[in-house]
C-alpha cells in the first residue's frame, strides 16, 4: 500500500461548485502542480501496489499550519474575513487527518484519489465566524490583503486564501468513514483547547 499526499489544490479556483473525487483538476499552477504529483504514482500503480492519492483540505491543528498564525489576531480581535468571504474553505481537524490516511490504509477496497476534507465545507465568512465564537472575540474587520501579499507573496494568498473549493469527502462516506470531529465547531474547539492547555504554566 502506497500513500500519496496531495491537496484539494488540485480542483483550483471553483466558486460554490460541489466537487468529489471525480470532478476534474483546475487550470492553474497549484492544480498542474498536484496533476503531476499525483501522476507520478503510477509507476507503483502499474506495478500493482494500491495506490491511494489523499487530497488534504485545510488541516486544522493546534501546532502549525494556518490556524496557529490565525490565533493571535483573532485573540486580540482583529482577526476577521479574508476578501468577499464568500470563497469556500474545505478544511478537516488534524485527528481525522490522520484517521483517514490510517482509514485509507487499512481499506484494501481504497485506491485512487481520496479527499481528506471534513463533511461541512464553509464558507471564508462562515469560518471566520466560528472562529470568533469559538474565542469569543468579535470579527468585524475584515483582514487586509495587502500585508498577506507582501510577506506570503501575491500567488501564493490568491491560491490559498481569495480562491476556494468545496470539496466533499465522498470516497471516505463510501467507505465509512466515520469523522471525530465532523462540524467546524467541533474541529476548532478541539484544536484551541488544545493549544491553551499547551500554553498554559
Amino acid at each position: 500500500m502506497f500513500v500519496s499526499a496531495s491537496a484539494i489544490g488540485y480542483y483550483g479556483d471553483r466558486g460554490d461548485e460541489p466537487l468529489d473525487e471525480q470532478s476534474p483538476p483546475g487550470h492553474d499552477f497549484l492544480a498542474g502542480v498536484c496533476v503531476q504529483w499525483e501522476a507520478a504514482t503510477a509507476p507503483a500503480a502499474e506495478a500493482g501496489v494500491r495506490v491511494a492519492t489523499v487530497r488534504s483540505g485545510v488541516i486544522l491543528g493546534r501546532d502549525g499550519g494556518v490556524l496557529a498564525r490565525m490565533l493571535l489576531p483573532f485573540r486580540l480581535g482583529l482577526g476577521g474575513r479574508i476578501g468577499s468571504g464568500r470563497q469556500y474553505m474545505s478544511w478537516i481537524s488534524i485527528n481525522d487527518e490522520v484517521g483517514a490516511i490510517l482509514h485509507a490504509l487499512a481499506r484494501d477496497d481504497l485506491s485512487g484519489p481520496v479527499n481528506l476534507t471534513g463533511p461541512e465545507p464553509v464558507t471564508n465568512a462562515e469560518f471566520t465566524t466560528t472562529l470568533g465564537d469559538v474565542l469569543r472575540r468579535p470579527t468585524l474587520i475584515p483582514t487586509p490583503l495587502v500585508p498577506l501579499r507582501v510577506r506570503y507573496g501575491s500567488e501564493l494568498v490568491q491560491h490559498l486564501l481569495v480562491e476556494g473549493q468545496r470539496v466533499l469527502p465522498k470516497r471516505l462516506d463510501q467507505t465509512g468513514y466515520r469523522f471525530e470531529h465532523p462540524t467546524l465547531e467541533e474541529a476548532l474547539r478541539a484544536a484551541v483547547d488544545r493549544h491553551r492547555r499547551r500554553h498554559e504554566p
